[in-house]
């Protein structure tokens, strides 16, 4: 199976290294990739947003050969649905890593402070829910230290720009939920109340969800059971 790994907000293909390798034992071909902008401090993020980083990832799947699963972490989870909605006839699942297919013109997270132009990775406060650290859980310092080195600032209009969809035949391509920050009752709940961020769940036809408690970053702070669910997933 070919599976493309698409990293969230600034993050790179660096970010699937200690995942992708229990995939390639599998037998699968593992492209993990880095989405426009996300290079290098150095380059320059203006004109790139969202539609233009869903078809850098659209070429990507043009120039595999075969079906593909598309894997999608954060912020690549929406890059993941855009490609979805441009070639269903090519992707045989697509998996969420703590993310999920946003609904047509929302955006991933208008909320980041940036300049217009980028969004750097904001201090790790931001991301302390309550106290309870949710999306930090299981990160030690040491992981933090190395994501904040390593981290390049997100193109503005990736986090900003409304999601464009309009091929109902995405809902026909089977997709898994991996979900380390909600639990399946909650999303159940999210749907039941109808909010927004979780309004094209119930429109797919085949969606599988995983409960996998962890922090929001899971390939670092457990990389080895990340890789079983998605081999669990194919």
């Amino acid at each position: 199976m070919n599976l493309i790994l698409v990293p969230g907000f600034w993050l790179g293909a660096w970010s699937w290294d200690q995942v992708a390798p229990a995939l390639e034992a599998a037998g699968h071909d593992v492209n993990p990739i880095t989405r426009p902008g996300l290079d290098s401090v150095d380059t320059d993020r203006s004109g790139i947003g969202l539609a233009e980083t869903i078809a850098a990832l659209v070429q990507v799947i043009d120039e595999t050969e075969g079906d593909v699963v598309l894997v999608g972490h954060s912020g690549g989870g929406s890059v993941v649905y855009g490609a979805t909605d441009q070639r269903p006839d090519r992707i045989s699942r697509a998996i969420y890593v703590d993310s999920g297919p946003m609904p047509h013109g929302s955006s991933v997270n208008a909320s980041l402070p940036g300049n217009g132009v980028e969004i750097p990775l904001p201090p790790w406060d931001l991301f302390r829910d309550g106290g309870e650290d949710a999306d930090l859980r299981e990160l030690t310092d040491e992981m933090l230290a190395d994501f904040r080195a390593r981290a390049v600032p997100e193109p503005w209009g990736v986090a900003n720009d409304p999601l464009s969809l309009s091929d109902p035949a995405r809902f026909d391509v089977p997709i898994t939920i991996i979900s380390t920050t909600f639990t399946h009752d909650e999303i159940d709940d999210a749907i039941k109340n109808e909010v927004p961020y979780f309004a094209e769940i119930p429109r797919i036809h085949d969606v599988e969800i995983i409960d996998f408690p962890t922090g929001h970053w899971p390939q670092f702070s457990r990389p080895g059971e990340l890789a079983a669910h998605i081999l669990a997933a194919l």
